[in-house]
């Protein structure tokens, strides 16, 4: 477990210390937007603000250099069926971080983007954008193993958590006709 909370206690940190942060710039980004005269400026805000907030300590996690094992592992399935030997706790690091690190992408694009209220589109960005991390993780030589498997959990948690806020995505909302 001493190397779980290696892991995990650098985001459980980060994200503790930067709630109020997030807190401030939610304030002051909602009252800049509604002074503005934008629609929804509370609920773009939340959404902005969650999702940087959110997703950053797993990117920096996922982009600090490792000494565990290295390579690239390009046919699906087939690292999660290496993990059906790990102890459960490997195996709940592994499958719940990667479930993780897009949640609050995956649950507040949809909520902040009427364009992007599809569960296909929030696949599309969070595949995207677990691509470009496994391909920074191999080219930056940062000690980690680059895997298809890992794009294909990280796309799923997006998509999960995007299923968990749908009541609130900014395509169920009527539009607020602005004046210009």
């Amino acid at each position: 477990m001493a190397r779980t909370w290696e892991l995990w206690g650098t985001v459980i940190i980060a994200g503790t210390f930067a709630l109020p942060l997030a807190l401030l710039a939610i304030l002051l980004l909602s009252r800049h937007r509604a002074r503005a005269g934008r629609p929804a400026a509370l609920r773009t805000s939340i959404a902005d603000v969650g999702i940087v907030a959110g997703t950053t300590p797993w990117i920096w996690m996922i982009l600090t250099p490792s000494t565990g094992r290295t390579g690239v592992g390009l046919v699906p399935f087939t690292d999660l069926a290496d993990l059906a030997a790990a102890p459960w706790e490997a195996v709940l690091v592994q499958v719940g971080g990667n479930l993780l690190v897009f949640a609050a992408l995956g649950a507040l694009l949809p909520v902040r983007s009427r364009a992007m209220s599809s569960t296909v589109r929030v696949a599309a960005v969070a595949a995207a954008f677990s691509v470009l991390v496994e391909v920074l993780q191999h080219a930056l030589r940062l000690g980690r193993f680059s895997s298809v498997d890992d794009v294909i959990l990280n796309t799923t948690g997006a998509v999960i958590f995007a299923l968990v806020t749908r009541r609130w995505w900014a395509g169920r909302i009527p539009a607020v006709t602005v004046s210009r």
